[in-house]
């Protein structure tokens, strides 16, 4: 993919971020997008999404529940699920989810962090 494509998917992903609704991000389908984090993403981010799994990873495998990752935009976090991150374990998703499939993961990390915050110290 050159610069200018990339480019293009990301000011896509953005767009789609800013008009979706605020009940299911990004316009994504939490149901569907729990299904397919359970199928993919728990084996590193865990069932809550804190990462707290056996497997350990350098640098540390993103919290999704934390302030950290939910005051990210939705099109941030769909670009570092198609696109992974560099220097880290998470790999591309691009090849494997469509944008819509990624939307609804989106939708679903959301809900990780609206969970984390309703818990009780």
């Amino acid at each position: 993919m050159n610069t200018r494509t990339g480019a293009l998917i990301f000011l896509s992903l953005l767009l789609v971020a800013a008009t979706g609704s605020g009940s299911d991000a990004a316009g994504g389908n939490v149901a569907k997008g729990k299904v397919l984090y359970s199928n993919i993403c728990i084996r590193c981010h865990g069932i809550d999404g804190k990462g707290d799994v056996p497997m350990k990873f350098n640098p540390p495998v993103a919290d999704l529940s934390a302030p950290a990752a939910q005051s990210k935009l939705d099109g941030t976090l769909m670009k570092a699920i198609h696109d992974g991150r560099k220097d880290t374990a998470m790999g591309a998703w691009k090849f494997v989810l469509s944008d819509e499939e990624i939307r609804d993961v989106t939708a679903y990390v959301r809900v990780l962090g609206s969970a984390a915050s309703r818990k009780l110290p």
